[in-house]
């Protein structure tokens, strides 16, 4: 049974599941890594990572280098004699790094590997509409998400699952997943898999071009990147009423399969509904955000605002 001292790290909310679940576990982190600082928001108040909140929280210690390189950060990290890293949700890191712990560096990442390698896995397995996904972990090496295989897990995705449901779900999963890799690691009884070279389906950054919805697209390709987006950084379409343009975002949606005459981006509403009309039917929209206003359901928007006649979406 090895004695394993373990060093952190990851960023967003979606490693502070892993965290808490290795903590839980009463596994010995002896460090966290995390971005540094930043200022956010229009008051530029200091915004700190979500994971760094976790681990001041839990009086872990924290190091927030700029420079994975440098060697201050370098004589900082080898001192805490590690001899395991986990990674979720982080950088790329320099081989001086990963190379460093006797027992390696893995990482946890949002896909069945090599499916969706890559900064977006979870968006892209919608927006693609996959019906399932899952969770990975695996050595880390010189190229990104390619390293050997340690364990995967499966998850189903629902036809009407958001991003934000199924971030949450393989949060869950592979926090799970994190830990059994740990134990494995811990009574020396790793076996792993090497991944194929070919890479069907990638995962890249998403933009903000990649968010503008293309209403002369299917009905259901623009539902699965509407919910592959929601809640952040979410769709988002240019409002054309009477000769004013206001980008709007779009979260929740349904789909109505229905044939019609109606030019794609048309807008019709009721006192509670707002269609759009797309190639083959209809996308029924139950909460969005016009530029400076709040997000609200479409029942509160239509009390205080009036689509035209000719109003429609571009």
């Amino acid at each position: 049974m090895r004695d394993l001292r373990i060093v952190f790290m990851g960023t967003p909310d979606f490693a502070v599941g892993t965290l808490a679940a290795l903590l839980k576990a009463n596994i010995n982190v002896v460090g966290v890594i995390t971005a540094p600082d930043k200022p956010a928001g229009r008051g530029r108040k200091i915004n700190e990572s979500a994971v760094k909140k976790f681990a001041v929280a839990n009086n872990l210690k924290v190091l927030q280098p700029t420079n994975l390189k440098d060697e201050a950060f370098i004589a900082e990290l080898e001192s805490l004699n590690a001899n395991l890293q986990i990674v979720v949700a982080f950088r790329m890191l320099p081989k001086v790094v990963w190379q460093m712990p006797e027992y390696g560096t893995f990482n946890l990442h949002a896909s069945l590997l090599p499916d969706y390698r890559g900064a977006a896995p979870i968006n892209w397995a919608i927006i693609n509409g996959e019906t399932k996904t899952g969770v990975s972990t695996f050595f880390i090496d010189e190229k990104i998400d390619t390293g050997n295989v340690i364990l995967q897990e499966e998850v189903s995705i629902g036809e009407h699952d958001t991003l934000g449901e199924l971030h949450d779900t393989l949060m869950r999963v592979g926090s799970d997943l994190v830990v059994k890799t740990v134990v494995l690691i811990k009574e020396d009884k790793v076996t792993t898999f090497k991944q194929p070279e070919i890479e069907e389906k990638s995962a890249p950054k998403i933009f903000n071009e990649t968010c503008k919805i293309n209403w002369n697209d299917t009905l259901t390709n623009i539902y699965n990147l509407i919910r592959g987006l929601n809640p952040y950084p979410a769709a988002w379409t240019t409002l054309n009423d009477n000769n004013t343009k206001i980008k709007v975002k779009i979260y929740d949606v349904k789909k109505e399969f229905q044939e019609h005459q109606l030019k794609p981006g048309t807008i019709s509403t009721t006192k509670t509904d707002i269609k759009v009309a797309v190639k083959n039917g209809y996308l029924i929209i139950d909460s969005l955000q016009l530029s400076g206003k709040r997000k609200m359901d479409s029942k509160s928007l239509l009390n205080g605002f009036a689509f035209s006649e000719q109003a429609y979406f571009q």
